[in-house]
């Protein structure tokens, strides 16, 4: 079953990636902000499993890539992230494609990433920042029994997946 691609979604360079804007909601209590609704995705991607990580300014995650799992990131704030897309994907229609987008506490987006697309993501912003990502298979497999669908091209000196 796929589901209809919402019209807020946001079109990329690359192929089945997905750029969706997130809506803060504003009180006196505070804030909230929906990070997912099965509704507006593919079920394909939904989340099987969810955490969030902290970054610190001047600090990358990645670049990396999955075999098998989509990751479900949300960049939220509370600093600027800059995310780094490339399309390794030999049969898809934008095979070799690169995108860059800054997103989080001044444009908060989640980000659809299918596997084979490799992804880094840099704080470029000057406090500490969250990211929540939902992957769509489990870390390590049930009960963490299985292999870890990485690679990881961060620790190749001379891999073609440089971030600025």
């Amino acid at each position: 079953m796929n589901v209809a691609v919402p019209k807020f979604v946001e079109p990329s360079a690359i192929h089945d990636i997905k750029w969706i804007p997130l809506k803060f909601f504003n009180d006196a209590r505070g804030w909230l902000v929906e990070l997912f609704r099965n509704d507006l995705i593919d079920p394909n991607f939904h989340p099987v499993m969810a955490y969030i990580s902290q970054t610190k300014p001047g600090v990358s995650r990645g670049p990396h890539e999955h075999i098998d799992q989509a990751d479900y990131f949300c960049f939220f704030g509370p600093s600027t992230f800059r995310v780094y897309l490339w399309d390794a994907r030999e049969k898809s229609p934008t095979f070799g494609k690169k995108e860059v987008r800054e997103v989080g506490e001044n444009s908060p987006y989640a980000l659809i990433v299918p596997a084979g697309v490799v992804h880094a993501y840099k704080n470029v912003g000057d406090k500490d920042g969250l990211v929540f990502n939902g992957a769509n298979r489990l870390y390590a497999g049930w009960l963490k029994q299985d292999p870890v669908d990485e690679i990881r091209h961060e620790k190749d000196a001379n891999t073609p997946y440089q971030l600025d």
